[in-house]
């Protein structure tokens, strides 16, 4: 039995947009908990609610239909919660700030040239995907943000220092792997 999307390609507002605007609304509440409290179970619960708010909106949005709002606006959430957070971590580490700049920079570069990139394609017509692992990789860089707030791992400061180089890492070969899989389709497009 095929199931037909509830939304049409050019939709705004629909759950999975909702869901997407809620992680946009308190991703400025989770870096300011992070810079004023940053390990407090209050941080880890709005960190969780908008962990929580991006796995749902992927599952509401394949069920009724992906748009090409909520494939702009999915990947804004993931990067402004994302590079937000990181940095909200340097800025209130008072000591061991070093560990978290570069592994940040490397996914703050990359993410801008990936939205360069994309666009880029977009205005030729040709949509660029997240791959499976580019999600994984967001799963992982949320997991490096939350071990540097959640107050039993926080103290060891090595769990979320080797995940960020693991997110970093992954960053990195998912742009190639974007960077490799543009240029087929682009070479199609022509």
């Amino acid at each position: 039995m095929s199931t037909r999307p509830t939304y049409g390609e050019s939709a705004l507002l629909t759950p999975a947009n909702l869901m997407t605007a809620f992680r946009l609304l308190i991703a400025p509440l989770f870096v300011y908990l992070i810079i004023v409290r940053r390990v407090s179970w209050w941080t880890v619960l709005v960190g969780f609610l908008a962990a929580a708010s991006d796995y749902f909106d992927g599952i509401v949005a394949r069920r009724h239909g992906t748009t090409r709002s909520g494939a702009f606006l999915d990947p804004l959430a993931d990067k402004i919660i994302v590079l937000g957070s990181l940095y909200a971590i340097i800025l209130s580490r008072p000591h061991g700030v070093h560990s978290f700049i570069v592994p940040s920079l490397v996914i703050t570069l990359r993410e801008i040239w990936m939205s360069v990139y994309r666009s880029r394609a977009a205005r030729r017509g040709v949509s660029i995907p997240a791959s499976r692992l580019a999600k994984w990789k967001t799963f992982v860089q949320d997991w490096a943000i939350a071990f540097s707030v959640l107050p039993i791992t926080a103290p060891h400061a090595w769990l979320a220092l080797v995940t960020i180089w693991i997110a970093a890492v992954m960053t990195l070969y998912t742009g190639w792997q974007y960077y490799r899989e543009g240029r087929v389709r682009l070479r199609g497009a022509r």
